[in-house]
């Protein structure tokens, strides 16, 4: 009950559409799945696998959000909308992270074992991005929206585009405090390719000024 109870908090205190507990309860698609995968992951751990796949398929049928029995969640998830989310096996997700709809926690292949990421406390999961394969997504990390995601992101960065790549990071302090920018939302990001594109494109009309330069001085001559 602790963590069913942490979710419907955290929903509360990060939804700013939320008026009560009552609309979470009754409303919420995301609450929904996290309270039926809480009961199957328990069959899971107890190796009554039918009993859980079942009841995260009825779940599915009745949310439109798929979780394996298997995977490992912490608590005060917050899967915003929902719609379209699927979580595999061997997912393990730290505590308050937060998942908009049409993200897939996934894996890369048909192998035993550890196939699916690993998420940090306080990571944020853009719409419809994609993370694939058993690697670490680091505490407080961000993924943007439409991101997929193929390796390792550190704590306090922001991972972007197709394949991802890291924007920014933040270090940390010996004390602990976060050094860096400020963070971004999971839409206003800019994609590092096309930042680097304008800046070939700001580089190449500065040649194209310099060559136009030097033949009018060579015409003048």
């Amino acid at each position: 009950m602790g963590k069913i109870r942490d979710d419907l908090n955290s929903i509360k205190k990060r939804d700013p559409a939320c008026r009560n507990s009552l609309e979470v309860i009754f409303l919420y698609s995301g609450f929904h799945a996290l309270f039926y995968h809480r009961i199957a992951h328990k069959f899971y751990k107890a190796h009554m696998f039918f009993i859980a796949r079942a009841i995260s398929q009825f779940a599915r049928w009745l949310t439109g959000i798929e979780i394996h029995p298997g995977a490992s969640i912490g608590r005060g998830l917050f899967i915003d909308h929902g719609s379209g989310v699927v979580i595999g096996e061997t997912t393990e997700i730290g505590d308050y992270c937060t998942l908009y709809q049409g993200v897939t926690l996934g894996g890369t292949g048909i192998v035993h074992g550890k196939r699916h990421p690993t998420l940090g406390n306080d990571v944020l999961v853009g719409a419809g991005a994609k993370v694939l394969g058993p690697f670490k997504v680091g505490d407080h990390a961000k993924i943007a929206a439409g991101a997929v995601v193929l390796s390792e992101v550190p704590p306090y960065a922001t991972a972007v585009g197709v394949p991802a790549q890291i924007l920014c990071g933040f270090a940390m302090d010996p004390n602990g405090t976060r050094q860096g920018n400020e963070d971004v939302d999971q839409i206003n990001i800019q994609d590092p390719i096309m930042l680097e594109i304008c800046r070939l494109q700001e580089q190449l009309e500065r040649l194209e000024g310099k060559l136009k330069t030097l033949e009018k001085n060579s015409d003048s001559q």
